[in-house]
């Protein structure tokens, strides 16, 4: 009865009125509410494991649909390092020996998802300067003997010109040579005419004719992702080293893959970029363009390292006397600048013996604290590691000599090749050198014959632009 009563005081209370009618009556109403109110799902999360060239791993803890290009942001914050636009998430197969650099807009968890689980595979940081390389060069990519237009293009296109074509959706080049196409189920492979066009990549049944009766559909790309060959013919048997396929997203194993391999490395670099701008477009430029956004009147070209307020702020000082003191002639702010970089060269030549006392190192020993210097690795292992930072003109790395112990061996990447070029020691007057050209320039170190070619051509093909490393993280 009290219950009763209780409840029959509650019905008795009047309503309060509402004071806005309209939003209940309104057909708007569940919008703003869906809209304003907070989503009560949140993201999911993952933990993802990214190598690097040393093998040293890290593990992640990420969202769901992270992209590449975020997971290697995170990973220059982590591991302070300098963002340079290069820095790419690498996917590598290690069962089939194949691997490719993941485009900065594909996500992370999608890529993982196609794996199969016997299998080891693996993501990688690392650097990539060839990334959008083709942008800015495009004139080594794509060579006038395997490019050609419509016919409705009679005016002679220029290398900007052959971008555009490739990024918009009315027109495109057609891509045309000769390949070596593995055949299904079978160890063989066959030299065949190829044609890449906007619907895919066809193949002459009658030698190089390109009539629509002769030519079959060979792949297309929107359900498939394209690999370089990362073992060469140990695998495959493939008749050279420039291998590259496709793997369907859900493929079963190798013998879903559509394996193709080129003569040299200029023409599997236009068949593979040719490709990405085909399945890509817009996206690619878009991925390019992006560290660039946000800057007025700024080109991807002609971009300028932005200054601190701090850094503007620097002046030259002199420590050496008692007391410290600005320079203020340029000049001699040049010869301190000098004096001071030989004078920590000095130091660091110096090392403690077991008794506490400095011992002198030789100039041989110096070199391998560098970056960019590699202890007694193979000559396929360092044009592996050049291949992987990018065909990219100056691309670099100094390594011991296997054939000569005493000598050492600077490896360059120019015209999309690989060279060597043997570094000699030479001994005069009691003291040693380096020199690349017979002794007409010599070097005390090899720390001073990478900074002078850097700055300066002499004999090589190009500068010394960017080293090789093996980052840990």
């Amino acid at each position: 009865n009290r219950r009763k009563k209780k409840d029959g005081n509650i019905l008795e209370i009047s309503s309060i009125p509402n004071p806005f009618p309209e939003l209940c009556c309104s057909p708007f109403a569940s919008v703003l509410s869906a809209s304003l109110l907070p989503k009560a799902t949140s993201r999911k999360k993952q933990v993802i494991k990214v190598y690097s060239e040393d093998d040293t791993s890290r593990a992640l803890e990420v969202p769901s649909d992270i992209t590449a290009r975020d997971v290697c942001q995170l990973l220059i914050l982590k591991n302070h390092y300098i963002d340079d636009h290069s820095w790419t998430l690498f996917e590598q197969l290690t069962h089939t020996g194949l691997g490719r650099a993941i485009e900065d807009h594909e996500l992370v968890m999608e890529v993982q998802s196609n794996w199969v689980m016997e299998e080891e595979n693996k993501l990688y940081f690392r650097k990539n300067y060839a990334k959008y390389e083709f942008f800015k060069n495009p004139l080594n990519f794509f060579p006038d003997h395997m490019i050609s237009f419509p016919s409705e293009t009679n005016a002679a296109v220029s290398y900007s010109g052959v971008l555009q074509m490739f990024l918009s959706s009315s027109t495109y080049p057609e891509i045309h040579g000769y390949l070596h196409a593995k055949e299904q189920g079978k160890k063989s492979w066959k030299k065949l005419y190829f044609l890449l066009r906007r619907s895919g990549l066809y193949f002459s049944t009658k030698g190089a004719s390109k009539e629509p009766r002769h030519l079959q559909f060979f792949c297309e790309f929107s359900n498939s992702d394209m690999y370089m060959s990362l073992t060469g013919k140990k695998i495959s048997g493939a008749p050279t080293n420039y291998g590259f396929c496709f793997k369907p997203n859900k493929s079963g194993g190798s013998r879903d893959l559509k394996q193709l391999c080129a003569d040299d490395e200029q023409s599997r670099t236009c068949w593979m970029t040719a490709i990405r701008l085909l399945k890509y477009g817009m996206q690619l430029y878009q991925n390019y363009m992006q560290p660039y956004q946000g800057r007025s009147g700024c080109s991807p070209l002609n971009v300028t390292p932005m200054r601190s307020i701090s850094e503007n702020s620097l002046v030259a000082m002199d420590f050496s006397g008692h007391r410290s003191r600005v320079i203020e002639n340029p000049a001699e702010a040049l010869s301190v600048a000098v004096e001071e970089g030989l004078a920590w060269r000095r130091r660091g030549c110096l090392r403690l013996n077991s008794h506490g006392s400095p011992i002198v190192m030789s100039n041989m020993a110096i070199h391998r604290s560098q970056s960019w210097f590699h202890h007694k690795i193979s000559r396929e292992e360092a044009q592996r590691l050049i291949l992987q930072h990018g065909l990219v003109d100056g691309v670099f790395l100094v390594r011991d000599s296997q054939s000569n112990p005493k000598t050492f061996v600077l490896s360059l990447s120019h015209g999309l090749k690989i060279k060597h070029f043997q570094i000699v020691p030479l001994e005069d007057d009691g003291k040693l050198f380096y020199t690349l050209d017979d002794g007409h320039t010599r070097f005390t170190d090899l720390i001073q014959l990478v900074e002078f070619y850097q700055l300066n051509k002499g004999v090589l093909p190009c500068k010394l632009k960017h080293y090789c490393a093996r980052i840990a993280l």
